[in-house]
């Protein structure tokens, strides 16, 4: 029955949602390119800071400091915004934080060039535009689901698109980084990374309905027009009553969900400990090795650019097939490649091809992991929880990426930068291998509870859920057989039945 008609659509429309049957793709293209501006930035800036650093400083443990006190905040913001973003907003959340990167960004090359940019100035604005990122990227990730519903999208083909966004960034970002750098100077580059933060806020803003994400927290009992009914979980006054209590309250239920989880713990636990090494990787390892070989920043962006290529390959075979691919065997496989191989082939000193080789097998390989991995996190977190658990879950994950670019420097400046690579490189092969062993990552490859859909209790204890629709277990034929003898004697002799 359609007796609401159009005034029902019209409704929808007014509070951002597309009409019953319609598929809206704008929201999707509108995270995705917002995603992929921010990341661009990102990525350049990632290679013209260490540089900046390196080239002004010449000290491994400065830059390393660098990115500690830019990844810092990062982590911290990051774990307690999940309950903000889902009271406030994805959307706005994130073209503001946008707008904040954007700004701490473009002052570090003005107060250069009035010669007030002095090292602790840096620290503290490269803290300000981690701090900013932390809920930005955040917010978009939990954009994502909603987004992919309104257009009709599979979660792993979204989870997948997501991943190939993440991975062209990273391809495009660091190559033209090192051109940037190498041709303008990373003063240039931070500018650049400036007007990134700017363009990935105007474009959440301008594509994005306003009632973006607010369905992240359910109301009780919604009204006609779909909003929460005053008092009822989720509405404005309600939350308001509850100011600072209703907030840890929210932010602890993602605590007990996550620790409920044992795959997902264990994959937090692993990807925190690779993101060690990658950040120590990419921000320490990674200039030192080009400074001292004598390649520059252009062999960064060099390596940065096939990287990425590589991985963005992998993040679209892992898009189109990632339903037809055992996740376990992908887990081990990309991680097999992505890891260890990297560390090893700069240890050796080999030629410029054979870097480039091992770099794109790794990329191919790192590409793959992410849509899978997004894909088991959009499936067994359920919708409400989906801001407070990614940000706790992601947290966790980035943890160690502040102290990466800090022991690294440390390491090097004390032991030498090959006993570090390859001290790093088996570290990276044991976390790996050792994780995908666990018991839990065996059920990578059995589906979770969707998007959406609340966990049950005895999956949060880790015992079997019944399929749905089945209330009793059949008797058995024993008991069957003891029925029937009851009601033998029941009936006394001489009957039958």
């Amino acid at each position: 029955m359609d007796g609401a008609g159009p005034a029902a659509e019209s409704v929808a429309e007014s509070v951002g949602e597309p009409a019953a049957g319609r598929r809206a793709l704008r929201p999707l293209g509108g995270v995705l390119t917002a995603m992929a501006v921010s990341l661009s930035g990102t990525a350049v800036s990632a290679v013209a800071l260490p540089w900046f650093v390196l080239a002004t400083t010449g000290s491994a443990a400065r830059t390393g400091l660098v990115a500690f006190c830019e990844m810092t905040p990062y982590v911290v913001v990051k774990l307690f915004s999940g309950p903000l973003i889902d009271r406030t907003g994805p959307r706005t959340v994130s073209w503001t934080t946008d707008l904040v990167s954007a700004l701490a960004a473009a002052a570090v090359p003005l107060l250069h060039a009035l010669d007030l940019l002095s090292f602790p100035a840096l620290l503290v604005l490269v803290a300000l535009i981690g701090a900013a990122r932390g809920p930005g990227d955040l917010a978009k990730e939990v954009m994502v689901p909603e987004a992919a519903e309104r257009g009709q999208v599979r979660l792993e083909r979204a989870a997948g698109l997501s991943g190939v966004i993440e991975r062209l960034a990273a391809t495009v970002g660091p190559a033209a980084g090192g051109c940037l750098v190498a041709l303008l100077g990373p003063l240039t580059s931070l500018a650049v990374n400036a007007a990134c933060f700017v363009l990935g806020s105007l474009i959440i803003a301008l594509t994005l309905p306003r009632g973006m994400g607010y369905a992240a927290e359910p109301a009780q009992s919604p009204d006609e027009e779909g909003r929460p009914e005053p008092g009822a979980e989720g509405a404005p006054e309600e939350l308001e009553e509850r100011g600072e209590a209703g907030y840890w309250r929210r932010f602890g239920e993602s605590l007990a969900f996550l620790r409920g989880e044992p795959l997902l713990l264990t994959i937090v636990v692993m990807v925190g400990v690779t993101n060690l090494l990658d950040a120590g990787f990419s921000t320490v390892l990674i200039p030192v090795w080009a400074r001292q070989s004598g390649n520059g920043p252009a062999a960064i962006g060099l390596l940065g650019g096939v990287t990425g290529a590589a991985a963005l390959g992998g993040s679209v075979v892992a898009a189109v097939y990632a339903h037809r691919l055992r996740r376990r065997a992908v887990f081990f496989a990309g991680f097999l490649l992505a890891g260890a191989p990297r560390f090893m082939v700069l240890a050796a000193d080999a030629p410029m091809g054979v870097a480039l080789a091992v770099f794109a097998v790794s990329g191919f390989g790192a590409g793959l992991l992410n849509p899978v991995l997004g894909a088991v996190l959009y499936e067994r977190i359920p919708r409400r929880l989906l801001g407070r658990v990614n940000a706790v879950g992601d947290s966790v994950a980035r943890a160690g990426v502040p102290l990466g670019g800090l022991l690294m420097g440390a390491a090097v400046t004390s032991a030498g930068l090959v006993p570090v690579l390859l001290a790093a490189g088996t570290a990276y092969f044991l976390t790996t291998s050792l994780a995908g062993l666990r018991r839990e990552c065996r059920e990578l490859d059995r589906p979770g509870r969707g998007a959406g859909r609340e966990p049950d209790r005895s999956a949060r204890q880790g015992r079997a859920r019944r399929r749905p629709g089945r209330r009793r277990q059949c008797p058995s034929a024993g008991s069957q057989r003891r029925r029937r003898a009851a009601r033998r004697r029941r009936a006394g002799p001489g009957r039958r039945w």
